[in-house]
Parts: C-alpha cells; sequence; structure tokens
C-alpha cells in the first residue's frame, strides 16, 4: 500500500514525513488546509475525531498521535529504532514517550495560550512564563542524554526520536510569534545542536524542505516555512 499522509506545512505531520522519507517508504500527502479549518472538517474528523494533525492511512485504518505513528512504523518497518528485543528499547521508549506525553504538549499549551486559560492576557502571559521553564527543562534533560552518545539519539543514523525532539527544537525558535524570544537559544544545548546538524545533511531533510518550504537550516537555524502548497497557520 501506498501511505497517505494528510499534513499540513512546519505541522507535526512533517515529523513524520521525514520518517517516511528516512525509511524509503511510499506514500502521497495530502493537504489539510488550516486557512480554511480543514482539520474540523467531517471529511477529516472521520479520520481523526480530535481534528489535529497529522493522520497517516495504513493498510490497519488511520493512525493518528505522532508517537503512535512513529512507534507503528518503526515496529513494521524498522530503521528508525531498536527493535523490540533490543536491549536499548526500553531507554528509547521512555524518551519517546517523554517527548509525546510531556514536551509536545508544553509546547501546545506555548502557541494556543487561549486554548486552556481563555483570552486575558494575564494568565496567557502567566502560562507562557512558567512553560518556558517547563520545557527549558524538558530540552536540557534530552540535551543530557543525547551527550551520552546513545545509538538511538544523535547517532550518524537518525530515529524517530530524532525527527521528533528536532521539530520541537525548530517550533520553539519561531513560534508564538508574539512575545519574548531570549527565554530559548539551541546553542545551550551543543549535543541537540548537533543531531539537528546532522539531520540537515540527509536526504530525508532534504525532501522535507522541498516539500513543505523550510529553508536551508530548518533545525538549526529555521525561518518561517514557504510551503509550494498551504499554510502553516
Amino acid at each position: 500500500m501506498t501511505y497517505i499522509l494528510h499534513y499540513a506545512p512546519d505541522n507535526a505531520s512533517l515529523i513524520i514525513r521525514l520518517a517516511l522519507e528516512q525509511l524509503h517508504l511510499p506514500y502521497r500527502d495530502v493537504l489539510v488546509d488550516r486557512a480554511r479549518n480543514q482539520q474540523q472538517s467531517a471529511g477529516y474528523l472521520a479520520l481523526n475525531p480530535n481534528g489535529l494533525i497529522p493522520v497517516l492511512e495504513t493498510p490497519q485504518g488511520p493512525l493518528f498521535e505522532t508517537g503512535a505513528i512513529l512507534l507503528w512504523l518503526g515496529d513494521t518497518h524498522g530503521g528508525i529504532g531498536p527493535a523490540p528485543d533490543d536491549p536499548a528499547r526500553g531507554d528509547y521508549l521512555k524518551w519517546l514517550f517523554f517527548t509525546a506525553n510531556t514536551l509536545h504538549p508544553a509546547l501546545r499549551m506555548l502557541f494556543y495560550p487561549q486554548k486552556y486559560v481563555g483570552n486575558d492576557p494575564a494568565a496567557q502571559n502567566a502560562l507562557r512564563t512558567g512553560l518556558h521553564q517547563t520545557i527549558t527543562a524538558a530540552f536540557k534533560q534530552l540535551d543530557h542524554v543525547a551527550a551520552t552518545a546513545p545509538s538511538w539519539l544523535g547517532a550518524a543514523a537518525p530515529t524517530a526520536l530524532d525527527f521528533y525532539i528536532a521539530g520541537c527544537l525548530r517550533w520553539c525558535a519561531l513560534y508564538p510569534v508574539e512575545g519574548p524570544r531570549d527565554w530559548f537559544n539551541l546553542a545551550d544545548m551543543p549535543a541537540l545542536l548537533a543531531m539537528c546538524q546532522n539531520l540537515e545533511s540527509l536526504p530525508c531533510t532534504a525532501a522535507l524542505q522541498a516539500a513543505e518550504g523550510l529553508g536551508p537550516t530548518p533545525f538549526s537555524a529555521p525561518t518561517y516555512a514557504n510551503p509550494p502548497h498551504g499554510s502553516a497557520t
């Protein structure tokens, strides 16, 4: 089967695109036009009732949740993470789930504070201040892990965890557009910076750049997306 990736530029779907490209899997992409709120359309909600991006259509049906799709692709095809019988599997999984369950939700709250505390600017600023600390601490933990040079994070051959973290780092450098930017500095995380630079040398990232207009250094020094189709918001 040719997989179908429902995506929007510079959304979490970019992480799944990296995995598909790294594994050389056949797929076609279908734009979810966020400018027209297509993620809330009846057709899309039939694939993901939560109305979030991405969705990957597979022979077993549609999959959603970034971490779940990554784990399924890795277990189905191998090559982007330790296999179930690998002694490193437990360590890999705990940090993959940490990224999916702790880091990624914190980013969503940072980018869409109105969904969590309403439209009061003071409440939004207070939430963001706390989230800056939470997110920075999470990245510092991941940088420490990467600095120990495990085979499943920051190695020459990337894993799904590399893809996931790189996407999160990219978004922190760019979003939200309003508000202070000085709370985040990738240079403070040298192991994760090296991971990003390695990813940028790989064909999977070149394919992502072409498909979504992410610029020459989409992870180590990102610029706002200029996609050939759709928009990032």
